[in-house]
């Protein structure tokens, strides 16, 4: 039996602003954006070529703080591409940084919560 994750729950703080960062600036696609009712709104965002997706909103029934998710991973072929991508997007975006197991990019969200970005080593 498979067993696939395909959403994840990110906290914000603004759900608008939130919509446009990760749109605008990160790149994602906006797959839905549903005014359910008065208090729940469901929004579903998608980085290009993935199979997971994150979800935004109010009322989704989930106590967590804006900003408290961290490490959340994408994974890339070219960290150095991805690094230059967001910066030009306008995301503050570190250095790459090299370890033993990849070459990695990190960025936060305007809330805060924590994305990594990582090009996977290839055994020697």
């Amino acid at each position: 039996m498979d067993f696939k994750l395909e959403l994840v729950q990110v906290p914000v703080s603004d759900v608008d602003r939130a919509k446009a960062f990760y749109t605008d600036k990160v790149g994602f696609n906006a797959d839905h954006d549903h005014q359910v009712n008065e208090e729940i709104r469901f929004v579903q965002l998608t980085p290009p070529g993935s199979a997971c997706s994150i979800s935004i909103g109010t009322g989704l029934g989930v106590e967590m703080t804006p900003g408290s998710v961290q490490g959340l991973q994408m994974v890339v072929e070219d960290a150095d591409a991805a690094r230059a991508e967001l910066a030009a997007r306008g995301v503050e975006v570190s250095e790459v940084q090299d370890f033993p197991w990849g070459r990695f990019v990190f960025f936060k969200d305007l809330d805060g919560n924590g994305w990594n970005i990582q090009q996977p080593t290839v055994p020697a």
